[in-house]
């Protein structure tokens, strides 16, 4: 038994102890140092330093998974040329047999211009390459990929998908959307174009990856899109003892066999399968997500999954016993989504669904949200990282109640924090500040309306994101039968006197713990 103390103890339960009691990776009492010292007198007292306690924070949806395999593949986020990009993508081709796929990633091309099918042909002819976009809404690729995938021209583009092309008409080698899905996720039948490496790299990569989590304080995580690859990598690193945070999954629908729908999870309080991923429209700062009006220069965005298709796969999955994660961030998609929820016959024990990202909303698609207790998760960082550019794309009124937590909140929503990670950084209080402030680095305030107060924006990366896959009951709040992951602050970040909310993303980490157990300290 142990009874941590210190710093201002914040459970986000509406009490205010001075100390928690733990009994192995459970908090078993919370109070006042004089009462568990008379409850517990043989217990050994861990005095904690900095300034704020507070439960773990808990990102319900990024891809941490897709973070580490970038680091085995050919990371190239931080190319600052195009030579760049090619000398990596060669120097990976060298080392790699003739005929097989060479995959980069994090390509961004407003940073690095002019990256196409030509540059990826510089790097290798023999070699199939495709290299993912960041914001993994697109990638590209060169002449002996585009061959393989069958991509001769823009007719050969798969509904949901686009393959541009030049003046002249010839394929750029940019794959849009289920242009490039398809192939990296096609499903148990078929091979990935993306190999995965080496198991005992990726569970390296894995490991420093959620060591830089946890210097953030993260010690939960949704990993919003795995396949039987990325199922592997975490297995492997729970296996071998080196998988510290707590992690959920989404399995990528193409995946997903109702008749193995698993009964059981690999380890209920450390890595579990929460539900079914489907991704329904485009992008919310890439400006294709499905709206009712259009929008930045006439368009209404894409939808990615047919209805048809949409419809027959949320229900097997529903009638499966799964939960239900669907990516959609136009108000368009966010109605369709609902239409299918509604419809759902009733059942009991259901999971609640889930709707990812959940950008645009009007008051009416909140109310069928709340009626129907769906769960959104909506961005947490993006207002703060996109306000100028997600304004200019939708213009002012319908930002207004972009990312609408406020809106959601008031109607009794529990919502999820998510980053998207690697897309924007992890850090939860950038997003704290983000959901608090609404202003952006230049100083735009986008969607005043919406703004959350502290308290609020806390329990939405703690306890709204454990609702959302589920696990309320076990973490989210310091309560007595809580898990004990709680994280430290090095300021209180409740007292706007010691911190202004337009610095909450600058306070530091002292200390990180999961199950009572220091992961991280400063």
């Amino acid at each position: 038994m142990r009874i941590f103390t210190g710093p201002r103890v914040l459970p986000l339960d509406g009490t205010s102890p001075e100390a928690l009691a733990v009994d192995g990776e459970w908090i078993t009492a919370t109070g006042s140092r004089a009462e568990l010292r008379e409850r517990f007198p043989e217990a050994e007292w861990v005095d904690l330093d900095g300034a704020l306690l507070v439960p773990g924070f808990n990102d319900a949806h990024c891809h941490t998974s897709q973070a580490a395999l970038a680091r085995v593949r050919v990371d190239v986020a931080g190319a600052g040329s195009r030579e760049d990009v090619r000398a990596a993508l060669a120097e990976r081709a060298a080392a790699t047999p003739a005929g097989e796929w060479v995959v980069g990633q994090g390509i961004n091309e407003a940073k690095v211009p002019g990256v196409d099918r030509d540059l990826l042909d510089a790097a290798s002819r023999e070699h199939p390459i495709v290299v993912v976009q960041y914001t993994f809404h697109r990638a590209v690729a060169n002449s002996r990929a585009l061959e393989l995938l069958g991509y001769r021209d823009t007719t050969d583009a798969p509904p949901g998908g686009e393959l541009p092309a030049g003046p002249d008409g010839r394929l750029t080698g940019w794959l849009i959307e289920r242009a490039w899905l398809d192939p990296w996720l096609p499903g148990t039948q078929q091979a990935s174009i993306a190999p995965g490496g080496e198991a005992s790299a990726q569970v390296a990569a894995l490991r420093a990856v959620n060591d830089e989590l946890h210097q953030v304080g993260i010690t939960s995580y949704c990993d919003a899109i795995v396949t039987p690859l990325e199922q592997q990598m975490y297995a492997a690193a729970h296996a071998d003892g080196m998988l510290t945070p707590r992690v959920s999954m989404l399995l990528w629908h193409t995946y997903f066999d109702a008749a193995a729908w698993p009964a059981t999870q690999p380890d209920p309080t450390r890595l579990q399968l929460a539900g079914v991923k489907l991704m329904l429209d485009g992008a919310f700062s890439g400006g294709t997500c499905l709206c009712r009006h259009p929008y930045g220069g006439g368009q209404t965005g894409l939808q990615v999954l047919g209805d048809d298709d949409f419809v027959a796969t949320v229900r097997a999955a529903d009638a499966a016993g799964a939960r239900v994660a669907v990516h959609a961030n136009g108000d368009l998609a966010i109605a369709k989504v609902m239409d299918v929820y509604e419809s759902l016959p009733a059942r009991p024990g259901r999971p609640n669904h889930r709707i990812e990202h959940c950008s645009i909303v009007d008051d009416t698609l909140v109310a069928r949200i709340a009626a129907a207790g769906v769960t959104p998760v909506p961005f947490g960082p993006f207002i703060a990282l996109f306000g100028e550019k997600v304004t200019d794309l939708y213009g002012p009124e319908r930002i207004a109640m972009a990312c609408a937590h406020r809106s959601f909140l008031d109607a009794g929503v529990p919502v999820g924090g998510s980053s998207d990670f690697p897309i924007v950084p992890i850090n939860p209080l950038l997003a704290v500040q983000s959901l608090v402030t609404r202003t952006t680095a230049a100083g735009l305030v986008v969607g005043a309306g919406q703004r959350l107060d502290i308290i609020d924006a806390l329990r939405v990366y703690t306890s709204g994101s454990a609702h959302a896959t589920g696990e309320a009951a076990i973490k989210g709040t310091l309560a007595a039968g809580k898990l004990a992951d709680f994280t430290v602050l090095d300021a209180d970040i409740t007292d706007t006197t010691a911190v202004d909310p337009g610095d909450i993303a600058a306070v530091g980490v002292r200390s990180t713990w999961v199950g009572g157990h220091q992961v991280w300290a400063a």
